[in-house]
């Protein structure tokens, strides 16, 4: 009788039909495949050419005549073993990948056949004559196929072996299973890649790691790190020139900061390829952390014999631990240790943070260092370089003012507006340059630019009009002159007195005469909700400074330096303690203002070089500065009733002149007398209590 299916399949190809009559005449599968009246499985045994025995119309089916025949087929397929190699394809891909990982003959026989298996629904059908197997079943199994000992088998599938060190094949060891989901390739489509045609090793990768793109800036642009760019070049050149091993690099900071890039210009920097470990498979599905790491196993596997740097990204994935579960790094703790003292290809780590990461891996690492926002001086280089001939003086400084502008946010935006430039001209593209770089500012959550600087001197600003304790001009003179002599230059000062008496705005001319960029914080900006975070803003503030050689100054220090033996919590200790050493430390010029002078930490007080008080005008001062505020309205000059008037406010501050001076803007002042009555209205808002809270 004829094979009654309605497609009768193909014959299989010699190596097919080895391994298929391997696992039949197995003492489970001969079992299973030859019954009492038929065959199990009709397609195999059309395949294998038992055709005859399928339904016969001229004799009964007879079991072992069948068997026998079946041994006869297997003897004969074991003699034509030469017949039996694999497909040019499939032989050459395996051969590539066995040279580039190092696979012996057993593991390159395995990886041939877990192949097969995965594309070949004939061997695949004979394998599930087996039914479900144990691991310890898929290496005897596997011993049988390959012809091979158990213990080699066991080997080469083990945790260290180089099938699983790769990815390539791996023993899935939880329960059991068919033969074909015991044994996971390196992903979906690396079968048939790897029986199509010539594969490029790396496109076998896809999904796990990727070649990194082209980086949009240079090493040039991370000037604020220096000192430790000229440890990690030299220590990179190093590790790729001598092939050394577990060289691992771990850097963090907040998002946008630049990490990707600058793992990028320090590849093109070496001479050398990057790739990126996969955080999304083939399907653009997200990949956890421990396919993450089998992905970076892979990878150093595949990439042993390239100069070449790997980029974890997104570490969080696996470092970070939450109070319900463990971190895929503690759950494999031993062999990611391992994995950090031996890995042949170095590794840069990127991180948001390493809050979460476990002290015993950090000092795995042989470098880790934080990336923090480029300070003012090299955003302003930063901009420059991108937008030299999009953007006037003003503008460039204006963009820098923007303390959280990532140099990629800068590079983006310039591609965009430059794009622009032929078709709208220069000043409708450097006004969507601003706009780019603001859009983003505030979309990550953080201001937008601001069209004029906050920290402008008033065209009207004189140290005269300050009325304090100290000849602030012999002040910035000394400072400038211990600047300039080579010797220490810094200093710690102290600014107290009623808001609105020129603080901050001392701050900016000092910071002027001595050619020093400001740095401006307030008590907002560095307090935070998170236990330990204000600490960290405080040595932020200082370190930032500290790169751009900036002035610093610290508004409402007072919320800082509080008295710690009247402090009830252990955070308004650390607060204080936290300051106190940074300003020992600091090489700079620190002002720290406020109007609580008697509410500081005595050991605060006892730090500070010089205190200086600023209090209000006194009438000459007051006086003189009304008269040059109506020459620059092009007002009347002001008589004896406005002078009588003036020297009756004894709460005035040359915050209220700036006051009076902006609302100048929508409400114009045409009278001397109009001005004072402004003046009148600001004092006149004031509590009696000259110490009221507030700062300027």
């Amino acid at each position: 009788m004829a094979y009654r299916h309605p497609r009768p399949p193909q014959k299989p190809a010699p190596h097919i039909a080895l391994w298929m009559l391997r696992l039949i005449t197995a003492p489970e599968g001969l079992q299973k495949f030859v019954r009492t009246t038929g065959f199990a499985n009709d397609r195999l045994a059309f395949a294998l050419g038992l055709d005859h025995w399928i339904d016969p119309e001229d004799r009964p089916f007879h079991p072992q005549t069948v068997r026998s025949e079946l041994y006869g087929l297997l003897a004969q397929a074991e003699q034509d073993g030469t017949q039996a190699l694999l497909p040019t394809p499939l032989q050459g891909n395996v051969q590539r990948l066995a040279a580039l990982v190092g696979l012996s003959a057993v593991d390159a026989q395995i990886l041939a056949f877990a192949v097969c298996l995965h594309t070949d629904q004939l061997l695949d059908d004979a394998a599930d004559l087996l039914d479900a197997v144990s691991s310890t079943q898929v290496i005897q199994t596997l011993a049988l196929l390959v012809q091979a000992p158990d213990a080699q088998v066991r080997q080469a599938l083990g945790s260290q072996g180089l099938l699983a060190r790769s990815g390539l094949v791996v023993l899935d060891q939880r329960g059991i299973g068919s033969l074909k989901n015991k044994l996971d390739l390196l992903s979906h489509s690396f079968a048939d890649q790897m029986v199509a045609g010539d594969a490029d090793p790396i496109a076998l990768l896809r999904g796990k790691i990727a070649p990194a793109a082209h980086g949009r800036l240079a090493l040039a642009d991370y000037g604020h790190i220096q000192p430790t760019l000229d440890i990690a070049q030299p220590w990179l050149r190093h590790a790729l020139g001598t092939q050394r091993r577990g060289v691992n690099l771990l850097i963090y900071g907040a998002p946008g900061t630049g990490k990707t890039e600058l793992a990028r210009a320090l590849a093109h920097d070496l001479g050398c390829e990057l790739f990126e470990v996969a955080s999304e498979d083939e399907d653009g599905d997200p990949i956890n952390g421990h396919h993450r790491l089998r992905a970076l196993r892979t990878a150093q596997s595949f990439l042993a014999q390239r100069r070449a740097l790997l980029l974890f990204d997104e570490v969080e994935d696996v470092f970070t631990e939450s109070p319900l579960q463990r971190s895929t790094a503690q759950s494999h703790k031993a062999w990611l240790n391992r994995a950090l003292e031996d890995n042949p290809v170095p590794t840069l780590w990127l991180s948001n943070s390493v809050d979460g990461v476990d002290a015993a891996f950090i000092r795995r690492f042989d470098m880790v260092f934080e990336l923090p926002m480029p300070p003012r001086r090299q955003r302003q280089r930063i901009v420059q370089a991108h937008c030299d001939t999009l953007l006037d003086a003003p503008a460039l400084a204006r963009v820098a003012q923007a303390e959280h502008l990532a140099p990629a946010v800068v590079a983006r935006a310039s591609t965009v507006a430059q794009a622009m430039l032929a078709e709208v001209g220069r000043a409708a593209s450097a006004s969507a340059f601003e706009q780019l770089v603001s859009h983003t500012l505030q979309a990550q959550g953080h201001r937008p630019l601001l069209r004029h600087d906050p920290h402008r001197l008033p065209e009207v600003y004189d140290p005269a009009f300050l009325h304090a304790d100290t000849d602030l001009v012999q002040l910035a003179q000394g400072l400038a002159a211990a600047q300039g002599s080579g010797g220490a230059s810094g200093a710690r000062l102290c600014l107290y007195g009623p808001p609105g008496t020129g603080k901050t705005a001392f701050g900016r001319w000092l910071a002027e005469q001595l050619d020093r960029p400001l740095l401006v914080r307030r008590a907002s900006d560095l307090l935070s909700m998170y236990v330990g975070q204000a600490e960290k803003n405080i040595a932020r503030a200082f370190r930032e400074a500290e790169d751009e050689g900036a002035l610093l100054l610290i508004d409402e220090v007072d919320s800082f330096l509080q008295d710690r033996r009247g402090a009830q919590r252990s955070w308004e200790v650390t607060q204080v303690n936290e300051m106190l050493t940074q300003m020992e430390g600091f090489a700079g010029v620190f002002i720290a203002s406020t109007n609580l002078m008697g509410g500081l930490d005595p050991a605060a007080l006892r730090r500070f070089d010089l205190k200086v008080r600023l209090d209000y005008l006194r009438q000459d001062q007051a006086w003189a500065l009304l008269l040059r505020h109506c020459a620059q309205l092009g007002l009347p000059t002001p008589g004896a009733p406005e002078q009588a008037r003036l020297a009756r406010l004894r709460q005035l501050t040359p915050g209220d002149f700036a006051a009076v001076l902006r609302q100048q803007r929508f409400r114009p002042l045409t009278r001397a007398q109009a001005l004072v009555d402004a003046l009148e209205a600001e004092c006149a808002l004031k509590p009696g209590d000259s110490r009221a809270i507030g700062f300027v």
